[in-house]
């Protein structure tokens, strides 16, 4: 049995060049230090270059803690980073009601893309072992 990748060190490092906004703490399933990074700028920018030798690290605990299916993390975080407010990330992810709200409302009034960053990872867990049981 292989070992699972349900992140990517690269896109982790692609997100990271917006790390000072907390980014790719997101990404690897960190949502409070990621909320602490968007409102400090990544702590003063001090703890985003700290980030850029702790994402391997992140990136093997992500893959140990998320399950890999159908719905790929790095696809569904592109489409929530990019084009979170017109709810593209959910229509992928199958959730076509709620991506159609978001579409229509901003994401859902931008409450809707902060609820995503912070649950996106697990979302995508519950989706992929729920296809993976049937």
């Amino acid at each position: 049995m292989g070992k699972q990748q349900t992140h990517s060190v690269l896109f982790g490092y692609l997100l990271w060049i917006f790390g000072f906004l907390g980014m790719h703490r997101f990404y690897y399933g960190k949502p409070i230090s990621g909320t602490i990074y968007f409102f400090t700028l990544g702590l003063l920018f001090i703890g985003w270059i700290v980030d850029l030798f702790l994402i391997p690290k992140m990136d093997r605990e992500a893959d140990i803690r998320f399950i890999e299916g159908d719905i790929d993390y790095n696809i569904a975080w592109l489409l929530l980073a990019f084009l979170g407010v017109f709810g593209v990330h959910r229509m992928y992810m199958g959730k076509w009601l709620s991506g159609i709200l978001y579409l229509l409302t901003g994401g859902f009034f931008l409450i809707g893309v902060i609820y995503d960053l912070w649950t996106m990872n697990d979302q995508i867990s519950l989706l992929n072992g729920a296809r993976a049981r049937s």
